[in-house]
């Protein structure tokens, strides 16, 4: 009998649909696609001869079987190769799936060739720079043998083996490289933590680094709609998928299932070029956790403005990708090395974003961690601690289900970091708290304002994004806590950066008042003189969904939520602000 915890159920067959693309079926061979040759309408034609090898089978350490397609340059000269690892199927960059997503988002489909896979390297364009890109199916999807997990050590593993077969192919000159986003970059975490000797450099473009506190249950709460398109929606194949909804109901607690879903970071020694957003509410966490920890001495850091999609496929950044790419694949002299370690945004969120902000780290130098204090009297932030104690707090089945807490800058003030909060709280009528909290920037006139990360701001994503979707429209830096799992893990948290345990339960008392701390996403905010930031803390989830079209989490939550503050209990948020003369 295993002592696997893991949950498998039968996978569905890829069949003809929504998910399936013209490169979808299987039809093992070899093909060369001209130059000038396009696969369909509406996309780019590739500018150069493409060998397609398809449905190459590859052999894994274990026996099991799966395959792989190989797009690489005509001709004798050996390239070096970027794996795309992901459950999206090899053909799926022309279903109507992904045809459909680029759409929503507003990026013209003739962007790519649609021979890439989604969310990865476009073969039309690396192949004309002397690049092969490798599509596989991974293990347990499409026609590939054995059984499918879900961001797990066991991915890394088989990558490897990828890798390693590559490296070896009379065509290639042994180095290869992992590029892509999303799944693509939470891949790469795992891969690179193997050490796979011919594997030269890796391109994580934002993506969750811990299953657990990133995906199934953030902040402690079993969050799952996400988690349950990805599974649902992505393991076609013919034997049997992870169940990981299962998982999380019957492993609420962190365990060793969810330690084995954690890349061994410290390990990950590759030059790594690392994007990521403030935006993202499912990535950013997970793609900022991956970079502070990884091992890498040559690891850099690109914070953009947007969201990953249009980020990734844009064409000077693409560019900028190949520069890193051509000087640890190709051996290229061409001073990469120069570019500074870090480039921030700073967002503006009224037309007046700055991007590519160079420092040395993250948070940059000149920023000090400035404790504002919340007074329950005035529901004001303050930089001093209020003498007398006060409380603020709602109902949670009431309306406002919510208390707030404002201050106003009397001059330009920028915010570049780790935002955290330190609260002082109380259960009335329950022994257990879902705590969501915000930080929102408002005008001089109190309103709040907002940005769209992608080009489309139409009015169907308007009307996606007034209460979910998160991730087209940014709104804020939040976090959120189930206070029965406060307690802080002594050897991951920082003062910046509080990480929870995730390991005990410690419900509360009737009168009891508990210290906990919520970590915020990181951020990157420009106030103008006169402008105001809100801080909100609530019983329900204040940004909605992550995704379009998931099930949104209702909090489990009753009776009434009470704020202590200033006195014995000073409760504070704390902001990275960043020293600035004007």
């Amino acid at each position: 009998m295993s002592d696997d915890p893991k949950v498998f159920v039968p996978s569905r067959p890829l069949e003809p649909g929504a998910r399936y693309g013209v490169l979808s079926g299987f039809a093992p061979g070899t093909r060369t696609l001209p130059a000038g040759f396009r696969i369909a309408p509406p996309f780019r034609s590739v500018p150069v001869e493409i060998v397609l090898e398809k449905d190459v089978a590859v052999t894994l350490r274990d026996g099991v079987t799966i395959y792989v397609d190989v797009l690489r340059p005509a001709g004798t000269q050996k390239v070096p190769v970027i794996v795309a690892w992901s459950p999206y199927g090899k053909g799926q960059g022309t279903s109507p799936s992904v045809m459909g997503i680029f759409n929503l988002v507003g990026i013209d489909n003739g962007v790519v060739s649609g021979l890439e896979k989604f969310e990865g390297p476009d073969p039309a364009y690396w192949c004309a720079q002397g690049y092969a890109i490798c599509n596989p199916d991974i293990r347990g999807v499409g026609d590939c043998e054995g059984d499918s997990v879900i961001w797990d050590r066991q991915e890394g593993r088989d990558c490897y083996d990828l890798i390693e077969w590559l490296a070896v192919q009379e065509w290639c000159n042994g180095k290869v490289a992992m590029s892509g986003t999303s799944y693509l970059a939470v891949s790469q975490w795992f891969t690179a933590a193997e050490q796979p000797p011919h594997l030269a450099a890796i391109n994580p473009w934002e993506g969750v680094s811990d299953v657990y506190r990133d995906l199934v249950l953030r902040g402690g709460m079993p969050d799952t709609g996400f988690a349950r398109q990805l599974q649902e929606n992505s393991y076609w194949g013919k034997g049997r998928r992870e169940d990981i909804l299962a998982e999380a109901e019957r492993h609420p607690l962190m365990s060793d299932l969810w330690e084995n879903k954690i890349p061994r970071f410290d390990r990950i020694t590759v030059p790594a070029y690392v994007v990521a957003s403030y935006s993202n509410t499912l990535h950013t966490a997970g793609t900022f956790r991956a970079w502070r920890r990884m091992g890498s001495k040559e690891k850099w850091l690109r914070i953009h403005n947007s969201q990953e999609w249009p980020d990734y496929y844009d064409e000077a950044n693409r560019e900028e990708l190949r520069r890193f790419f051509d000087r640890y694949l190709k051996g290229e002299d061409n001073g990469w090395e120069q570019t500074p370690r870090v480039r921030y945004s700073v967002l503006d969120l009224e037309g007046g974003d700055q991007v590519r902000v160079g420092a040395e780290e993250f948070p940059p130098k000149d920023v000090t961690p400035t404790k504002y204090y919340l007074d329950g009297r005035s529901r004001a932030l303050t930089t001093t601690a209020p003498a007398h104690g006060a409380t603020a707090g709602y109902d949670v089945s009431s309306n406002p289900d919510a208390v707030s807490f404002i201050t106003r800058f009397d001059k330009e003030t920028v915010l570049v970091g780790y935002p955290k909060a330190h609260l002082w709280v109380e259960a009335r009528g329950s022994d257990d708290m879902d705590l969501f909290v915000l930080v929102q920037k408002l005008d001089a006139y109190g309103t709040p304002l907002q940005q769209f990360t992608v080009p489309n701001q139409s009015a169907l994503v308007q009307d996606l994004t007034e209460r979910g979707a998160s991730i087209l429209r940014y709104k804020g830096s939040d976090g959120r806590l189930r206070v029965s799992l406060r307690h802080l893990d002594d050897t991951l948290s920082t003062d910046a950066v509080p990480a929870h345990s995730f390991d005990r339960i410690e419900k509360l008392s009737p009168g009891e008042v508990v210290e906990i701390e919520i970590d915020l996403l990181p951020i990157g905010l420009a106030f103008h003189p006169g402008e105001q930031l809100r801080f909100v803390i609530s019983g329900r989830s204040l940004l909605g969904t992550m995704m379009p079209a998931i099930r949104e989490y209702t909090a489990a939550n009753s009776g009434q939520h009470v704020v202590h503050t200033g006195g014995a209990h000073t409760s504070y948020l704390q902001l990275p602000v960043q020293a600035r003369s004007r």
